[in-house]
């Protein structure tokens, strides 16, 4: 014991700043770890933290809380009525280093070895706006002010101050201070109630024992129930690939050997993912169908036109052809009536 005291006489030696908190400032503290807005962000690129803004838990302490002038009880012992009572009690509870200072840091301070990384984000954000401009202009509306906050609330990290001090104003105090909270007190008794109720269990009634027995015996049903129902969903996997020659791949609750709760386990009941021709390839191959066809139909007319112009030059030769049947028709019709003149001759004589 007498080492302990001299150990704790030697830490407040090496540690003067820091004060023991009484109830009030107690009080305070729990107050304002639990109404104060906080936010979260990165520190000394290492690990998330939580920080609030002292212009906020100042404007909170004066203002809203249990101890400010309008709220106060009478006869309480802390009183805050202005700005400067707050920053003393809260500079009372960083000496206790229940939180400490830290100074904000732009994101674009960082080092530029993640270019390539950004590149590529930007072609992905390029190729999204694409998909967003053909959905329509309401739903960039709605999408732009959540990428905005997005990148806000990404615009800075935390590194330590070197002046630990309260300022009234956009400061980041980051909280150290991070008590337990109630249900973990409530989980740790039932755990240890529930040990010992296991080992007295010889000492149970007997109903009692019945009726652990018969739910023991419905656990380890559902156990075998489930373990039975996943052979069965692989069974049903490869009897379907197989018989599709590995087009169709079918699951039935394919969650349910994954990390998940116990409801989402059974969600969905199946899922299919088919391997096959596609429409699209259809479509395309119909269309290049019709393209062939289109072609043939224009060689088709090509070779119509040239029958046309070769129609068109036997018909310019055909009267030539008339010309000369005339003339036989005219030799032949003179030859006959030079037959008959001879005839009329002959009787004549």
């Amino acid at each position: 014991m007498a080492d302990r005291k001299k150990s704790r006489k030697k830490q407040s030696m090496d540690n003067p700043d820091e004060i023991k908190l009484d109830k009030t400032q107690k009080n305070v503290l729990h107050w304002l770890r639990k109404n104060v807005p906080i936010k979260k962000t990165k520190f000394m690129h290492s690990h998330i933290v939580e920080y609030f803004n002292s212009s906020k838990a100042i404007d909170m302490l004066v203002n809203d809380s249990p101890w400010s002038k309008e709220k106060a009880k009478a006869g309480s012992e802390l009183i805050l009525e202005t700005r400067i009572q707050a920053i003393n009690v809260l500079d009372e509870l960083l000496r206790s280093k229940m939180f400490h200072r830290a100074r904000k840091i732009p994101v674009t301070e960082k080092e530029k070895k993640k270019k390539k990384g950004e590149e590529d984000e930007e072609t992905s954000k390029e190729e999204e706006k694409k998909v967003r401009n053909r959905k329509g202009k309401k739903e960039e509306t709605k999408e732009a002010p959540k990428a905005e906050r997005e990148k806000k609330k990404r615009k800075i990290r935390l590194e330590m101050h070197n002046e630990q001090i309260i300022v009234d104003g956009n400061e980041a105090y980051v909280w150290l201070y991070d008590p337990t909270p109630w249900y973990y007190y409530i989980a740790g008794s039932a755990i240890v109630l529930g040990i010992i109720a296991v080992c007295l269990f010889p000492l149970w009634p007997a109903e009692m024992r019945q009726g652990v027995y018969y739910l023991s015996v419905a656990a380890a049903g559902f156990l075998v129930f489930i373990i039975v129902l996943a052979i069965i969903k692989y069974i049903i996997f490869v009897i379907v690939f197989i018989a599709t020659a590995g087009k169709l791949k079918f699951w039935i609750f394919p969650n349910l050997t994954e990390d998940v709760g116990f409801f989402e386990s059974f969600v969905p009941a199946y899922v299919y993912t088919y391997n096959g021709p596609k429409k699209d390839k259809e479509s395309d191959d119909e269309e290049s169908e019709s393209e062939e066809e289109d072609e043939e139909d224009k060689k088709g007319e090509e070779t119509a036109a040239d029958g046309d112009g070769e129609g068109s030059e036997t018909g310019r030769e055909e009267p030539g052809e008339a010309s000369q049947a005339d003339q036989g028709s005219d030799s032949g019709g003179s030859s006959k009536e030079f037959e008959i003149i001879d005839n009329r001759e002959a009787s004549d004589d």
